[in-house]
């Protein structure tokens, strides 16, 4: 019983907000284009559901792509400094002037470097801009958090520094990388989101452009569905990869 509280818990809580949303619409009276009601929502997912699947579908094309690209060079960067000390602080600083600037700012220089005729180079260079941080940090932090008297034993042993790295950090960082790529993953479709508000045009047509079409038409509903389809995929995206996370902690401490 209480298991089934817990799964429902979430769900009546989502249905009480909904409901109210719905009942202080039409008691206020207030203008569906200004504040539609969740009836006039789902009205038009599924009207439009075939269009708000093709955005979807395409955001999420550009996020996994993006997230793809930030795995590899973050993984890559953060191995060049677990090797020297010297590195990790020489970079340091770049990671965390990438981590705070403003991914708006640097959107339009970014259209420009990529070419204005191919939008979706610019979506994923941005979006990988986004998921490059948190896989980064988690990937050096997890090359640390090796044990200490492991660290002990393998110089003991006159284990090279290469060896250390494949042999005792590397299978210590696993748990943090995957923690830092479920960051990543919400970041990167963020980062896709925000790069097609500023790269948007016809040959990226994906959620944010489904957004923008029809606020400029002042279809606040239409505006809604595609932030209610963003916010499942944000959820599925999650839940695939807390599974995939689950899975591989339960691989990797069996072994």
């Amino acid at each position: 019983m209480k298991r089934l509280l817990e799964l429902l818990a979430p769900l009546l809580l989502i249905g009480a907000l909904l409901a109210a949303w719905e009942i202080g619409c039409r008691v206020s009276g207030v203008p569906s284009y200004f504040l539609p009601p969740p009836s006039a929502v789902a009205k038009a997912v599924a009207e439009d559901w075939r269009a708000l699947l093709a955005s979807a579908g395409h955001t999420l094309v550009m996020a996994i792509a993006a997230l793809v690209v930030a795995s590899l060079l973050a993984q890559a960067a953060a191995l060049v400094v677990a090797l020297d000390p010297l590195a990790e602080r020489a970079a340091r600083p770049l990671a965390v002037i990438l981590q705070v600037t403003p991914i708006v700012a640097i959107a339009p220089l970014v259209v420009i470097w990529a070419g204005i005729d191919h939008p979706e180079r610019a979506i994923v260079g941005l979006a990988a801009i986004v998921a490059f941080f948190p896989i980064y940090s988690g990937a050096v932090t997890g090359l640390k958090s090796a044990d200490a008297d492991l660290e002990r034993l393998f110089e003991l042993y006159g284990a090279s520094r290469l060896q250390r790295l494949l042999r005792l950090r590397l299978p210590s960082a696993v748990p943090f990388l995957l923690e830092g790529h479920k960051v990543a993953a919400g970041q990167a479709v963020i980062g896709a989101v925000v790069a097609e508000f500023v790269a948007g045009s016809g040959g990226a047509q994906g959620l944010a452009w489904r957004i923008l079409e029809a606020g400029n038409r002042l279809q606040t509903a239409r505006m809604f569905a595609a932030l209610v389809i963003l916010g499942l995929l944000g959820a599925v995206l999650h839940a695939a990869l807390d599974a995939a996370e689950k899975g591989a902690l339960r691989w990797w401490r069996g072994r």
